[in-house]
């Protein structure tokens, strides 16, 4: 690709907005800060990160989920860095595994209600990919000020153990190694789980701490005596290995996970892998700093596929979208993509980029069928302002053809794993397969915008509304009064429309450098061809 000054702005806007996220994450890396670190250290701890580094393999990745999770929220309890949890998927001796490790330099790796939707995530990741699961605990429960948004409903706190029994069920293994406290309600995970590793001296396990048993039935018992390593690999029997320190019990994992057998695949085609043959570094300068310029989606997927070669679907027809077959790092893959630039018809009319029209959508529908009528996973590009509007698409039935995508979607039953590159609007949203369309995983470029609507539209719709309610009551405004309005609508609709505020409420997995595209779909894929589809492909009803 020829690069020119517009190339040359894109890329330094989207290399500053990559340079913001590495300074934000280093932040967040720092957990609970220097204090809560120095006191790891004096009981000879390692933090969550140097647990998760000591035990996956060396040389292998380490996909992290959730980093962003709890961004800028819980102000007033001091925040929750990473959700108070550190996971994502790695290698154990060579398994891929998913990885849960409770930050306990992080409000002494309470729970926030965040923290229950990430490890709930992280569950569902190993459910849906048939993936062995670990457990490094260290968590001194729920953190009770917010303990009505974390303790009862279904998506809480106790759906943990829901999960831990179905995955039993499964087959999935599940092993746990407690490495400080294990309190309360969280005492059954471990006990739940296949097998129970801890610690001596810092490992505990128990329905009650010592304060709570002294109050609620006058006995004195230290934490050992309680709920020790000693006593539950001695005693009780309730778990089952006990180690003096944090390398010897990881240790331990690595050689359990070395012994899993292995279990049928997917079966998803895979060949050696051979590089893009054009430049990935060109990634960066692709997208538009100004979000509603037009681009060629082409570019990207150029860049992210085997040899750069992609075999297009129905080249010629719904061209505002993009479908065909490639593959990712050897990996067979269906892309059904956005295409950002101005289609010209063989009619003569013009088409917006980015916005799904009837014949596009009627494509999309059948392309995914294609893809599960022959086993292929499918990845979508999205940047996507929604479906067309107006009179003439009504007409046509856009609602119809959007229903048919949306349905195709849904029912899909080959792994769909979903970036967002650009905007994210509205029931495009939907359609190209967000996060309420079960994405086996689902990233976001710094570049991605997640809203119902655009920021510029959005704040002028809220503003009519507004405005015809002062006059409904007799109250006039003047242009600069809405002005000001104006923008105080868009800056607070706009603050929400960034990929931080998705990543912070896990709408996302992670926001990623545009590099990592082709590694992360391609770590995702190996993932999903660990589980085969649970059910045959079949759509429900719909309009034709």
């Amino acid at each position: 690709m020829p690069v020119n000054i517009e190339h040359s702005k894109n890329e330094d806007v989207m290399k500053l907005a990559l340079s913001q996220v590495k300074t934000r994450l280093q932040k967040i890396y720092e957990g609970g800060g220097k204090k809560s670190l120095e006191k790891q250290r004096e009981k000879n701890k390692l933090t969550a990160r140097e647990r998760i580094a000591y035990l996956t393999d060396p040389g292998k990745p380490f996909i992290e989920t959730g980093a962003f999770a709890g961004y800028n929220m819980y102000a007033e309890q001091g925040g929750c860095p990473a959700g108070g949890t550190v996971a994502g998927i790695g290698y154990i001796s060579g398994r891929q595994c998913v990885i849960v490790a409770n930050d306990q330099t992080v409000k002494a790796g309470a729970w926030f209600p965040i923290t229950g939707k990430k490890n709930l995530r992280m569950q569902e990741i190993a459910m849906e990919n048939n993936l062995p699961i670990i457990y490094l605990v260290d968590s001194a429960g729920v953190f009770l000020p917010l303990q009505d948004e974390i303790f009862p409903d279904k998506e809480h706190f106790g759906r943990i153990f829901r999960n831990n029994a179905r995955m039993s069920a499964m087959g999935i293994t599940q092993i746990a190694a407690v490495m400080g406290a294990c309190v309360a309600g969280g005492a059954y995970l471990p006990i739940m789980s296949d097998e129970t590793l801890m610690v001596k001296n810092n490992g505990s396990i128990f329905l009650a701490g010592p304060y709570l048993v002294k109050a609620a039935i006058g006995e004195d018992a230290d934490t050992e005596t309680l709920g020790g390593a000693v006593t539950h690999t001695e005693i009780s029997g309730i778990a089952d290995y006990k180690f003096d320190t944090e390398q010897e019990c990881l240790d331990e994992i690595k050689r359990i996970c070395g012994k899993l057998g292995e279990k049928e695949s997917a079966g998803f085609s895979r060949i050696k892998s051979r590089p893009p043959v054009k430049n990935p570094e060109e990634l960066y300068g692709i997208v538009p700093a100004d979000s509603s310029k037009p681009y060629d989606m082409l570019d990207i997927i150029e860049r992210l596929v085997d040899n750069s070669e992609f075999d297009q679907f129905k080249k010629d027809y719904g061209q505002t979208i993009v479908c065909g077959y490639a593959r990712i790092d050897g990996w067979a893959a269906g892309i059904v993509a956005n295409q950002r630039k101005i289609i010209k018809t063989k009619k003569g009319e013009m088409q917006m980029g980015g916005v799904i029209y009837n014949d596009s959508a009627d494509k999309a529908a059948r392309f995914i069928m294609n893809c599960n009528q022959k086993n292929i996973p499918l990845v979508f590009l999205q940047d996507v302002t929604g479906f067309m509007v107006g009179s003439r698409s009504e007409h046509s039935g856009i609602i119809k053809d959007g229903a048919k995508m949306v349905n195709a979607v849904a029912n899909s039953v080959v792994p769909k794993i979903t970036v967002i590159i650009g905007n994210s609007f509205g029931a495009g949203n939907y359609a190209m397969c967000g996060k309420a369309y079960d994405p086996r995983f689902i990233y976001a470029w710094p570049s991605a915008k997640i809203a119902v609507m655009g920021g510029e539209q959005a704040a002028k719709t809220l503003l009519q509304i507004q405005v015809s309610a002062l006059k409904a009551k007799g109250l006039e405004t003047d242009p600069a009064a809405e002005k000001k309005l104006l923008d105080d609508i868009k800056s607070k609709y706009e603050e929400q429309t960034t990929p931080y505020y998705a990543a912070a409420r896990l709408w996302v997995d992670d926001i990623i450098d545009p590099i990592d595209t082709r590694k992360l779909i391609s770590e995702g894929l190996a993932a999903a061809n660990h589980k085969k589809p649970d059910r045959n492909f079949s759509l429900g009803v719909f309009q034709v």
